[in-house]
Parts: C-alpha cells; sequence; structure tokens
C-alpha cells in the first residue's frame, strides 16, 4: 500500500512564536496547536486516493524538556481529533524524540530516526506495510526532503519556494521532486501523479465527486 508521508509542524498545524525567547518553533502545548488553512482538506483527499496518511515528525521538544511525552501525546490527540472533526484522518503517528544535545540524557542520542536520517519513514513502512518507493514524502524543511529522497519515496516540498532555501538545498544536493503552496495543493499534485500512474478510473471518479 502507498503512502503519504506527512511533516507535521508548518505543514498540518502553524509553527509558534515565542517572544520570551525569540524563537519559532512548535506548540508546546495543546492549546497553542492551530491547525493550518485547507489541511483538513488535504488531508480528506489523501484519504480518498486511499494513501495511508502517515505523520513523521522530529519532536526534539521532549528531548530539550521544553514539555514531557505525555503533553507531546496530547498535542498529537488534539491534532487528530481537529482533523478527524473535518471528516480528515490521520492513519498513524511516528514521532523521533531524541536530540544529539538533548537536557534529557534519555533521549541524547544520534539516532537513526531523526530526519534527515530516514528511518522514521523505514520504521513506519515496515509496521505498517508500506510501498516506500510508490509513496511521497511532503514536508516544509530541507531535512524533510532528504528523509524522503534517502527512503526513496517521491518528495513535495510544502511552502513558498525562496531563494535563500534553493539556495541551502543546492549546496547540499537536495532538490525536492515537486513543491506545493501547501498541503492541499500537494494533494491534488498526488491526485495527478497517481491518476497519470495508471488510477485513471479512480481519478474521474474523484472529480466527479
Amino acid at each position: 500500500m502507498k503512502a503519504a508521508f506527512v511533516d507535521r509542524d508548518g505543514v498540518l498545524n502553524e509553527l509558534c512564536y515565542f517572544p520570551e525567547a525569540g524563537i519559532i518553533d512548535s506548540p508546546f502545548t495543546p492549546q497553542q496547536l492551530r491547525l493550518m488553512p485547507r489541511a483538513a482538506k488535504g488531508i480528506r483527499l489523501l484519504n480518498r486516493l486511499g494513501l495511508k496518511v502517515v505523520v513523521v515528525s522530529n519532536q526534539p521538544g521532549v528531548a530539550k524538556n521544553h514539555f514531557s511525552e505525555k503533553t507531546l501525546d496530547d498535542i498529537n490527540a488534539k491534532l487528530v481529533q481537529g482533523l478527524r472533526k473535518q471528516h480528515a484522518r490521520i492513519d498513524a503517528i511516528y514521532c523521533c524524540l531524541h536530540h544529539p544535545q538533548a537536557k534529557r540524557r534519555r533521549w541524547r542520542k544520534n539516532c537513526s530516526c531523526r530526519k534527515p536520517k530516514p528511518g522514521l519513514i523505514l520504521k513506519a513502512a515496515r509496521e505498517l506495510h508500506l510501498d516506500v518507493k510508490g509513496s511521497y514524502l511532503l514536508g516544509d524543511s530541507i531535512t524533510d526532503v532528504q528523509a524522503g529522497q534517502r527512503a526513496g519515496c517521491k518528495t513535495i516540498y510544502i511552502g513558498r519556494w525562496k531563494c535563500d532555501v534553493c539556495q541551502f538545498m543546492t549546496e547540499r544536493n537536495v532538490q525536492p521532486d515537486f513543491v506545493a503552496e501547501d498541503l492541499w495543493k500537494a494533494a491534488r499534485l498526488i491526485q495527478t501523479l497517481e491518476a497519470e500512474n495508471g488510477n485513471l478510473r479512480r481519478f474521474r471518479k474523484l472529480q466527479r465527486d
């Protein structure tokens, strides 16, 4: 089965600004989580296309002591519930909690699951019996694209293509297969690609619906 491996922060939910620290980061509490516009619409389309939707996300906030494992579970639960209310389904969530400079010794590790390494994607594919080479990685960072490429997925960079991002990717010899403005546009792109790959009957039915 094919899948859409989707990064979380900046793709499914908005990033947060923490003025006291002067940083932009992932939500530290469930109350801070806000879905991105059209995220649910994009997930609904991926569901209808028959793809497993699997969140793959680096979450070093646990290692850095920004929040606990339980808080992370609560944030993810709110994400799933918020999407479900809009009839969009997440099939699984895989998070890497490690960081090489973690404050919490338990999570201080140079692991194989932290993107840009592909371990998180490969673990999900192995446990859920997914066809990695037929799947897609959707993310808003260079590390997302690198992880997807190393796993063997087609990669879709989410966001507006800026010169500085392009420069950094070129320096690292990283090039996404496609670029989409947001998750909804990425889902529409996947719909077209799947149609071109021979699923024309299913594609026409979706178009009529």
